[in-house]
């Protein structure tokens, strides 16, 4: 039987030069049993073929499917992808994007009558207590079984009853030949640069690439994934090393640049200049007889004054999946390209284009933009790349701009977008979960399932004329029994409740689960309508909501000024900062409150409070590398009553250093708790911006004087000291008792 369904899928196939999608369903053994026969018949050899599974059920290469991730930049004949235990959408989105031309990609699945409806593992991450599995919906898998039954190019294969539900073809029209890659023109890269490109799209990304040869360029490369948007970059980087040039490759983790590194090596072998390469299976460093390429992880390349290595020219991959003061400290680079994926697993280069596009183009660069749209490894119009991005709305996108560019306060609608009306309005779900990958580079497959099916998960919207302005994903957390709460507070990681864990498990607060909050996972808004109010709209609207049937509003997230700004003005507090940075964004994480209930007011009150006693302290160690601008925000959205609790002898030891002889280093705990209680209480001080930055870097986070003068650009460490009293003057007279003032006046 599966002779005839697979050989023909197969041909069909290599004949297009595309992939195609054959499901076995039915019983684990018998499915497991048929793939190893459907290869078979596919005549494709078990060296060329993978599978991701609970179990090597076949002598092929196994990956576990918590190793999935492991298939990213690298090519399959097959992919046989055993989805029995869990139903897992980033698997999934892994497993489709390295099937090469002329490939399958193989799902064992259960009865797909039965499999939306049963339970799985996957399903058990979705039940956050205190819900349980029983309230786990089936709606991403129901929808996933329909696209199956009626995608072009997807054959179906009961293996209980022997019985072919699709055969798969599609009856393409012949294949024309394609000329081969134009060398372009103007090129000044080596001709063998060109030509191991694949493409016409990827020789114009490398002549593109070129700029990188002169300072003060910019580069920009959009692409799907699969495009060779990576191997354009590695080819261009072997050539700038060549040419002498030395290169930083900076991604958010190896794996995203590792495609580029083995490019760039490529190039050396082939021209005989690879010098020396510190790894041959991992390589982060190639070295020419006059150049390089190196590569750093970008929040690492980021931290700290300059660019390691002080290179030539910096080639960032993956930019979309990177925070913004993170793309800038790039631009310090002579010239600068950034690379990043539009449609694919990794997130969407979109983002990018809103977030940081506009900044770029603000600057002095001279900045060059192109988008490669023809696949590298399958033919254009992929029946199984089209499957996929319908799939897991990987090329989902927000309404067209002349659809909300009017878009007010006043003109939009505050909806509840149910997970039930979504999955029956494909153009609701499109916008809504689009407007999500937009804004946010972290929205993956796994979050559309969450969408849809968790049960702890609510979806609220502002709409303009029917169509998604601004959108809110919120997770109901707390409400723990005292057993959960319990395990908590000794280290177990309870699902889905981020904030009642970090207050339990990292500030000690076994209490903290009692609460039930919503926490806002993310939120997006339509960036044509941005800054018009509709995020705090949207904000104002669910508070409204929720606010008499929760105890607390919170959100966690990437710390930077403009969103500590943004959370405070829509009332929320700050309770904790995280002491180590995010892996990829390189960011502090904030967590904030905004009470409800008297419940939730007792927990913020008191979590506040132990926040601004220890704050000094974890910004003087853990975080004496935070952005004092984040340090400066965080602080000023707490309103606390606040007091250093000062000596008298210590008022006067800083009155003397403000207005006097006094000196700083004699005593630094003492402006420590005085620069927090300026900070945090409620006071009417005109420090300027500059003055607030030299509180932090000196008194809070303790850097040297020399380093506090180059960061502040004080001509002197001289000066600083100078400049902090000068700051300090004010405080004591806010703050100050009778003795600080008596010390103060000796000097005025």
């Amino acid at each position: 039987m599966l002779d005839g369904v697979v050989g023909p899928l197969r041909d069909e196939a290599r004949e297009t030069d595309e992939r195609r999608l054959l499901v076995l369903a039915g019983d684990p053994d018998r499915t497991r049993r048929a793939a190893g026969d459907a290869l078979d018949a596919a005549a494709i050899d078990r060296s060329d073929a993978t599978l991701v599974g609970p179990e090597p059920a076949l002598d092929c290469e196994h990956l576990p499917p918590e190793r999935s991730a492991d298939l990213l930049g690298t090519t399959r004949e097959a992919v046989v992808l055993d989805m029995h235990a869990a139903c897992r959408p980033n698997t999934i989105g892994r497993a489709v994007g390295v099937v090469d031309g002329g490939g399958l990609l193989v799902l064992l699945t259960p009865s797909l009558d039965t499999w939306p409806d049963r339970r799985d593992g996957f399903d058990e991450g979705l039940a956050v207590p205190p819900a349980d599995l029983s309230a786990v919906t089936g709606r991403f898998r129901r929808r996933l079984v329909e696209t199956l039954r009626t995608h072009p190019g997807i054959a179906v294969v009961d293996a209980d009853a022997h019985r072919v539900e699709r055969d798969g073809l599609t009856d393409p029209p012949p294949v024309v030949a394609g000329g081969g890659v134009s060398l372009p023109d103007a090129r000044t890269f080596p001709d063998a640069v060109y030509e191991a490109c694949l493409t016409d799209d990827q020789a114009d990304a490398v002549l593109e690439l070129e700029r990188l040869r002169e300072a003060g360029q910019a580069v920009v490369i959009e692409a799907d994934r699969g495009r060779g948007k990576s191997s354009a970059a590695g080819l261009s980087a072997g050539a700038l090393a060549l040419a002498g040039e030395d290169v930083l490759v900076a991604a958010p983790a190896y794996r995203n640049a590792a495609e580029v590194l083995e490019r760039a090596r490529e190039r050396l072998t082939a021209a005989d200049a690879l010098a020396s390469v510190d790894d041959p299976d991992t390589p982060h460093e190639l070295t020419a007889p006059d150049g390089s390429v190196r590569f750093r992880r970008a929040a690492d390349a980021a931290d700290g004054p300059g660019l390691p290595g002080d290179p030539d020219a910096v080639i960032v991959d993956e930019a979309a999946a990177l925070p913004v003061h993170v793309l800038d400290s790039f631009l310090d680079a002579p010239a600068v390209a950034f690379a990043t994926t539009v449609h694919g697993y990794e997130g969407a280069g979109r983002g990018f284009s809103v977030r940081f596009r506009d900044h770029l183009d603000q600057t002095d660069h001279d900045v060059g933009e192109i988008r490669m749209t023809e696949p590298i490894r399958y033919a254009a119009g992929d029946p199984v790349e089209v499957w996929a991005f319908r799939a897991l709305l990987l090329d989902a996108s927000p309404p067209v701009e002349p659809l909300v560019a009017d878009a007010q306060t006043e003109t939009v609608e505050y909806v509840t977008l149910d997970a039930a009306d979504l999955v029956a309005d494909e153009t609701l779900l499109r916008e809504a979960f689009g407007l999500l990958v937009l804004a946010h580079y972290r929205t993956e497959p796994d979050d559309l399932a969450r969408l849809l099916d968790a049960p702890n998960v609510a979806v609220r919207a502002l709409l303009h004329d029917g169509h998604v302005v601004s959108v809110a994903l919120l997770a109901r957390e707390g409400g723990l029994d005292d057993e959960t709460r319990a395990n908590m507070y000794d280290g177990a990681r309870i699902r889905g409740n981020m904030l009642p864990d970090v207050l339990t498990t990292q500030l000690r607060d076994e209490s903290a689960g009692v609460p039930v909050g919503y926490r806002v996972l993310r939120i997006a808004t339509h960036h044509t309508a941005r800054s018009r109010g509709l995020g705090s709209r949207l904000l104002t609207e669910v508070r409204a909501e929720f606010a008499t049937d929760v105890d607390w509003l919170g959100v966690g997230y990437g710390a930077t000024p403009e969103l500590l700004a943004f959370w405070a003005a829509n009332g929320y507090a700050p309770v904790h900062l995280s002491t180590t940075r995010n892996d990829e964004s390189g960011e502090y994480s904030a967590l904030m409150l905004d009470p409800t209930s008297d419940a939730g007011a007792d927990l913020f009150a008191r979590h506040a409070d132990q926040f601004v006693a220890r704050v000094g302290d974890v910004l003087a160690d853990p975080l004496t590398d935070l952005d004092p601008d984040v340090a400066r925000a965080t602080l000023s959205a707490l309103h606390r009553d606040a007091d250093p609790e000062l000596a008298d002898w210590e008022w006067r030891q800083v009155a003397s250093a403000a207005f006097g002889p006094g000196l700083f280093d004699m005593a630094p705990g003492l402006y420590r708790r005085l620069a927090v209680t300026y900070f945090t209480a409620d006071v009417d001080l005109t420090l300027t911006p500059r003055q607030e930055r030299l509180l932090v870097l000196k008194p809070l986070q303790g850097r040297p004087w020399d380093a506090v003068a180059a960061t502040l650009d004080y001509h002197s460490t001289a000066e600083a000291m100078r400049a902090l009293g000068d700051a300090l003057e004010p405080l004591v007279d806010e703050f100050g008792p009778d003795a600080a003032l008596t010390e103060a006046d000796r000097y005025r």
